[in-house]
């Protein structure tokens, strides 16, 4: 059989060869900091002929294989606390039906603007605090400490099924500002909740049949081998090369969060 007539129509090997680079990347940094998607889903979206459900599918389907190498890999060097982490994906997977429904009902466009004063607000918290998320000291205990973290799950879930883009970071972020982790801790933790969400989006996928399958699995490959490298870099380099590499990511967010709304304002304006 040849295998190009598993391919889209208009995506050659070279084309898929291309895919697999970006997926790499992309697999890099989601296992350092989250954000992985801002790369491997813009470029699914350039493909001819492949549809935006079946870009978001097969995005899924990739990540979810980087994401589960890398929560493998800082679980064994980490040994990240399941009690915190495991509830979080269980919320998290609940969240992202919940917030891929709202997708459905709700305009995706009212939501941005708000996201992208948070992100404004959390890159000048972290800037401005150099000893945030250094050590690993927790600011709540017992229930309390469950609790807030299954809240978390819940609410950053949802939003991976309504929006998306940067799930992990904000993962990251909450569970450095809100609970008190470092972020090296952090980043084991939010890729063992990352892995729930994009199960989660993949639950709805599989069945309607909107996943690439051929593609998909060769990004995946691509997005392991990124996931090892990243997760392994971070436990390597530590809690400093992980702040770093969440405000270059945070500020990404914002610039492309930010133009998203700016053209999306002014498309009204230009079909009249």
């Amino acid at each position: 059989m040849d295998l190009s007539s598993l391919l889209p129509p208009d995506l050659g090997w070279q084309g898929l060869l291309a895919l697999a680079l970006v997926a790499l990347a992309a697999g890099f940094v989601d296992a350092v900091v989250g954000g992985g998607g801002l790369l491997q889903l813009p470029a699914l979206l350039l493909v001819p002929g492949i549809t935006p459900v079946q870009a978001l599918a097969t995005n899924k389907l990739a990540s979810i294989f980087g994401t589960a190498t890398s929560s493998l890999t800082y679980y064994r060097r980490v040994g990240p606390d399941l009690r915190t982490a495991l509830p979080m994906a269980g919320f998290a997977l609940a969240g992202s039906y919940l917030g891929a429904t709202l997708a459905t009902l709700l305009p995706v466009a009212v939501f941005k603007p708000v996201i992208v004063l948070a992100l404004l607000g959390v890159a000048v918290f972290t800037a401005t605090r150099p000893t945030l998320g250094s050590l690993t000291e927790l600011r709540f205990s017992g229930g309390h400490h469950y609790g807030r973290a299954a809240a978390i799950g819940a609410g950053i879930g949802c939003y991976d099924g309504l929006l998306g883009p940067g799930t992990g970071t904000f993962l990251v972020i909450a569970l450095v500002s809100v609970l008190g982790y470092s972020f090296l801790e952090a980043s084991a933790k939010a890729k063992i909740v990352n892995f729930a969400t994009n199960l989660g989006a993949l639950a709805l996928f599989v069945p309607h049949g909107a996943v690439l399958w051929a593609v998909g699995l060769v990004l995946a490959v691509a997005n392991m081998a990124g996931g090892y490298l990243g997760s392994r870099t971070a436990i390597a380099r530590g809690t400093g090369f992980i702040r770093v590499a969440f405000l270059v990511v945070v500020g990404v967010l914002i610039v492309k969060l930010g133009f998203d709304v700016w053209a999306e304002s002014i498309q009204p304006l230009i079909v009249r």
